[in-house]
């Protein structure tokens, strides 16, 4: 039986929460958990996306994303959806991997975006009804 593409993107964004998850603490990877919480956010809107039916733009842009399922999915910090939109923005080289406005994200910034992604991943599992052992399977 084939699986349903939404969950097919919840899988993919349990990883990215998983990959932040082991990466949390360390100073050194917390531009990794700011990158990691930028993907496992738009993966987890565009899952809603096709859950809802909505064809999904070719975007990276969680902002955009997030005016999307707004509706479904509540209101959500559009301040932290902005900072969190601006890492990914720019980061496809080394040079600016994951760096804020102000330099490297923190232990606490990363902290903070990892609460965020999971909390909107989690809000995502519910309204599509997937479990965390249906993304397992």
């Amino acid at each position: 039986m084939a699986q349903r593409l939404e969950v097919e993107w919840l899988k993919s964004a349990y990883s990215d929460i998983l990959m932040m998850e082991r990466a949390l603490d360390s100073d050194f990877l917390t531009h990794m958990v700011a990158f990691h919480s930028q993907q496992a956010i738009e993966k987890s809107f565009k899952a809603l996306i096709i859950y809802k039916n909505d064809s999904i733009e070719k975007t990276h842009d969680i902002f955009r994303l997030y005016l999307m399922v707004q509706n479904d999915i509540g209101d959500l910090d559009e301040t932290l959806i902005e900072r969190i939109n601006e890492i990914y923005i720019e980061a496809r080289y080394p040079g600016s991997l994951g760096l804020l406005p102000y330099g490297k994200p923190t232990i606490d910034d990363s902290k903070e975006f990892y609460k965020f992604a999971k909390d909107i991943f989690d809000k995502v599992c519910k309204i599509i009804d997937v479990s965390y052992d249906d993304l397992l399977k």
